[in-house]
């Protein structure tokens, strides 16, 4: 007997599961839905099915073929326009030269189909009707039959008033081919309104054969988690993919699955997955393949389709996740939330029971949504962060994103423009840089690929080099999950916010421009390029310190196993000074660090210097925009006490020099100035309007932040941790003194911080009234509000990427500092 599945529903009480797909083909499990309903078939000898398509019949037939893949053999039936249950049959009616089965291919079902065939044949009907009691059959089309199984009256979806019967159709039927006779040729006719009805007023042997097998329409989002927490529970009999793996955890392929996780069935795991420590499941659970479940997320009766990702304590309580979805880390997903395709939930967004995201929205992080998302332009329309462009490994940042992202760029820029493009040496930046390689001369650039480079050296090639641009691709400094990409404009400095916007713009319109054939960029690579750097860089030293740190000067250096390793030592053997290195072997498995080894690093070097009696210590970042250093006495010196020591140095060689600091760097560095007639200039807090003021003023003695940043103009207006190590050597040598007596003669200052969370909605709302309430104490407004308090003073500073505030203070004592932030922070969140 042939089968003729109806695959053509639209499933729009189910979206945003099937904006993306028909609803058959909404994942169930280990299987669409769709092929749950073949397995059926299969499993009762019916190998030949027609199937109706309409909605979306291409992502079907892509699917299941002709259906040798599967076991059986497929016809396809595709209606131009929907034409209702009984009209899509008839529309495949020269398919259908015997009696033929009719099932729904949107329904869960176990029902026996032998039987129901045995059962139509033994009663000589021209149609048996597959009818099931239900505890509540307001949806459905309520059957009344006597007591031969012989149908006596219809009544489609009922009032409470008209129900007679708890006996409802499943729109599972055998029919004979006479039947189609009563369903007109390219109309819409239903089986249920007009067909049977028509039967049963002209006498005709209509049964109704009641199963006790499983079914469920699976027509509302309600419907469909309730079916697949009973297939998991083993309530639906039908075959199962994959192993079980214990305690009712499937898994259909190899999975990962870190000791510490603890999973409590019923689960399924798709192929690929992994689950990461700290991840609590409790079933009924399904995660779908190549889904990655981080550290400490908790998953309780949730629904996660492929390719997602789950953030870091993560929290899903009923929740369904359709395909590609990235949710971030400590975000909370309520009951019946559910996220359409491609959608972004931000860090500890909290999405509120019952709302229903439609595909390829962003939610901004720490955002509280109460209402659905439909239609609209609430999807990401910026790329660009405080560190360039962000995001996670094939789930944010992909390799498609980035040749579209070159082409964008490109595009940005005039025809035949050259573009250097550098990377870190680990693997993920490798393949994403060439990405962007292939997406930039699509657009009319020419690449100049310096490989691997120190950012500062890839700074300096841009300019040295004449390039319009360059592009940088490394490995997250914070998350080893997470890459970079940063983009420089011709100077090397980073772009500014207009050459961003434009590249924005041209991404999201995906207005690329596509060059003719002779006009496609080249790609070469750079020659030499670091040797051009070190001369450049040698030439901008003293002459009268070089000759100091020959005779006697040995520091300890560790490179973190970065590129720096490609290119300090041989400027260190050319000032001939003793140097031991830690880390010095190129190693991409160690360019990311924890928090702990970062600080067990750190008190390694701090003990080694001082038994070598070295000058100091330092460990330069992986990126070698950035330096740590220990000094003579194996002392770690914080970001603000390194900033202030190369203030103090740089005012003892060069007289009353300028240096500028962020706007929230204390007073001890006017301190300082005062000390030797020198100028101190306060800038904004990013390190790019350091680097932007470097450029523009190129008189500057040093600019630098209490990260770690420092930028010495003189050579190269960005920041760069190989020049300031050395010239941290040459002002040391210049003054014959002591790394740690410069630091023993600062003047002592006390601060303290904190952040306060705030919805984004709050903070402009925060902001005014700040202002408005200390108007009248306001000192310079650089970034954010600084309040003046004579001796002291508090810094409230928003932050550009998260719900928060950041508050600064400087008192007078420790204890001083901290009341501060304790009486601003709380005045920062009575706002709100």
């Amino acid at each position: 007997m042939k089968a003729v599945v109806m695959a053509g529903g639209e499933g729009s009480r189910l979206r945003p599961l099937t904006i993306n797909r028909p609803k058959p083909m909404v994942p169930l499990a280990d299987r669409q839905v769709l092929g749950h309903i073949v397995e059926l078939l299969k499993l009762h000898g019916i190998t030949e099915i027609v199937m109706t398509v309409q909605y979306l019949a291409n992502i079907i037939q892509d699917v299941f073929g002709d259906g040798s893949a599967y076991g059986v053999h497929i016809t396809y039936s595709v209606e131009e326009r929907p034409l209702g249950t009984a009209g899509s049959v008839k529309n495949a009616a020269h398919l259908l030269d015997e009696p033929f089965l009719v099932v729904s291919g949107d329904a869960l079902t176990d029902v026996n189909l032998t039987e129901l065939i045995a059962y139509h044949q033994a009663k000589k009907a021209l149609a048996t009707l597959t009818l099931k009691h239900v505890p509540n059959p307001l949806e459905y089309g309520v059957i009344i039959t006597d007591d031969n199984g012989c149908i006596q009256q219809f009544v489609e979806k009922p009032s409470w008033g008209e129900v007679f019967s708890d006996t409802v159709n499943t729109g599972i039927y055998v029919l004979d081919p006479q039947v189609l006779e009563y369903v007109e040729t390219g109309r819409v006719v239903d089986w249920s309104q007009d067909v049977f009805p028509a039967m049963l007023q002209r006498d005709q042997p209509l049964y109704g054969y009641v199963t006790s097998g499983y079914w469920t329409d699976i027509g509302t989002i309600e419907a469909y988690q309730r079916a697949t927490s009973d297939y998991l529970s083993g309530k639906v009999l039908l075959p199962r993919r994959g192993t079980n793996l214990g305690g009712e955890v499937w898994s259909d392929g190899e999975v990962e699955i870190a000791p510490d996780a603890q999973l409590h069935g019923p689960v399924f795991l798709g192929q690929g997955v992994k689950i990461k420590g700290g991840v609590m499941i409790y079933g009924p659970t399904v995660i779908r393949d190549y889904t990655i479940i981080d550290t400490g997320a908790h998953i309780d009766r949730s629904i996660i389709w492929r390719n997602s990702y789950i953030g870091e304590r993560a929290e899903l309580l009923g929740a369904i996740v359709t395909r590609q979805c990235n949710i971030k880390s400590r975000a909370l997903l309520y009951e019946g939330t559910v996220i359409g395709d491609q959608t972004v939930i931000g860090s500890g967004a909290v999405i509120q029971p019952d709302v229903r995201i439609w595909p390829s929205k962003e939610i901004d992080e720490g955002a509280t949504v109460s209402t659905s998302l439909i239609w609209g332009s609430q999807g990401r329309r910026v790329l660009f962060g405080r560190y360039g462009i962000t995001g996670l490994v094939n789930v944010d940042i992909t390799p498609e994103f980035c040749a579209k992202l070159g082409a964008a760029f490109g595009g940005t820029l005039p025809r035949g423009s050259t573009v250097l493009i550098n990377r870190d040496a680990h693997y993920s930046p490798r393949m994403l840089k060439r990405a962007i390689v292939s997406g930039l001369p699509s657009s009319g650039a020419n690449v100049l690929d310096s490989r691997s480079l120190p950012i500062p050296v890839a700074r300096f090639l841009v300019r040295a080099l004449g390039a319009a641009a360059g592009v940088h691709v490394r490995l997250s400094p914070f998350d080893s999950r997470v890459v970079d990409i940063k983009f420089f404009d011709k100077n090397g400095l980073d772009l500014d916010t207009t050459a961003e916007r434009k590249i924005e713009s041209i991404f999201f319109r995906e207005d690329y421009r596509r060059v003719y054939l002779d006009e496609i960029g080249r790609i070469t690579y750079v020659s030499a390029g670091d040797d051009r750097y070190i001369e450049s860089f040698l030439s901008a030293l003293s002459q009268q310190a070089l000759a100091a740190i020959a005779n006697d000067f040995n520091i300890v250096v560790d490179y973190a196993n970065a590129d720096s390793s490609g290119v300090l030592p041989a400027i260190l053997r050319r000032l001939q000074c003793d140097v031991v290195e830690l880390n010095a072997n190129l190693d991409e498995a160690r360019l990311f660090q924890t928090t702990q080894q970062f600080d067990d690093g750190m008190e390694q070097l701090c003990a080694i210097v001082p038994v070598l009696h070295a000058e100091f210590g330092v460990r330069i970042d992986p990126g070698g925009e950035k330096i740590f250093i220990v000094d003579d006495r194996g002392r770690l010196l914080n970001g603000l006490q390194l900033l202030a020591t190369l203030t103090e140095l740089a005012m003892r060689c060069y007289g009353p020099c300028k240096v500028a600091v962020p706007v929230t760097a204390p007073r001890v560095f006017e301190a300082i100035a005062a000390r030797h007639g020198g100028t101190i200039v306060r800038t904004k807090t990013a390190a790019s309007a350091l680097m932007t003021t470097a450029s523009q003023d190129p008189s500057y003695a040093l600019l630098g932040d209490a990260a770690g940043n420092l930028i010495m103009p003189s050579f190269n207006p960005v920041a760069d941790g190989l020049f300031a190590t050395v010239k941290l050597m040459e002002l040391l040598a210049l003054q014959n003194i002591k790394l740690s007596d410069v630091v023993d003669s600062l003047p002592p200052y006390h601060v303290a911080q904190t952040k306060v969370s705030c919805r984004w909605e709050h903070k402009g709302k925060v902001m005014r009234m700040l202002n408005e309430r200390f108007a009248d104490r306001l000192l310079e407004q650089i970034d954010g509000i600084k309040i003046d308090l004579g001796e002291q003073w508090v810094l409230i500073l928003p932050d550009p990427e998260g719900p928060f505030f950041h508050v600064m203070s400087e008192g007078t004592s420790d204890d001083q500092a901290r009341d501060l932030i304790d009486e601003y922070a709380a005045i920062v969140t009575s706002l709100q």
